[in-house]
């Protein structure tokens, strides 16, 4: 049975070709131009995979991928984005996602990412993911951080999008100590957000379950 794909994007042109790129291997279920028909054909159409881009009307790709992964859906999630933007590739796992792929890189990159998330690998476009690799080892030569067993709970329930309160719920902690953890690690990494916070759980490799 060939993999169901569902594809959103609102950018006409573009969508055509990718729907005659994917058609030769994959059973291309439905296109969508908005996030909430994302939301709403997800829910119908049981995809394997969606293949989304971040900026559509009405409600973007990456709230409309959380609201889904909010309602249990379970296919993997591939962001497309015109923006090598290390912020927004953060964010883009932090909500489900498995794959984020340039749209310029969409023609080369597309095929072969699908059937590394199928296969339950991470898939970033190359020219990002060697920059990115880059960032990080800057940070790491000159920050050094060993995480706890707890910390490691805390940091992995982060990049699965749980909120401070949510945290401590699950690990029967307090509110103020799940805090605790995070700016501890926050600043033994020297890093100042939580999407900074994330690319560092990305390169040790923790992922959204």
């Amino acid at each position: 049975m060939r993999t169901r794909i569902l594809l959103a994007d609102d950018h006409k042109m573009f969508a055509q070709g990718l729907q005659g790129l994917l058609h030769e291997e994959f059973d291309l279920v439905g296109t969508v131009v908005d996030g909430q028909a994302l939301i709403d054909a997800a829910e119908i159409l049981k995809p394997d995979v969606v293949v989304v881009d971040i900026s559509m009307p009405v409600l973007n790709g990456l709230d409309a991928v959380r609201r889904l992964q909010a309602k249990g859906n379970t296919a993997k999630v591939i962001f497309l984005t015109m923006h090598a933007d290390d912020r927004l590739l953060a964010e883009a796992f932090n909500c489900g996602g498995s794959g984020y792929v340039l749209k310029q890189s969409a023609g080369e990159d597309l095929i072969y990412a699908i059937k590394q998330v199928l296969a339950g690998n991470r898939y970033i476009t190359p020219v990002i993911a060697s920059e990115w690799a880059h960032d990080l080892a800057q940070v790491d030569s000159t920050r050094k951080l060993t995480l706890t067993p707890r910390q490691r709970e805390v940091l992995q329930l982060i990049i699965e999008g749980c909120t401070m309160k949510e945290i401590a719920t699950k690990l029967g902690i307090s509110t103020r100590t799940a805090e605790s953890h995070k700016y501890e690690m926050m600043h033994g990494l020297g890093v100042q957000t939580t999407a900074e916070l994330i690319q560092y759980a990305l390169k040790l490799g923790l992922t959204v379950h």
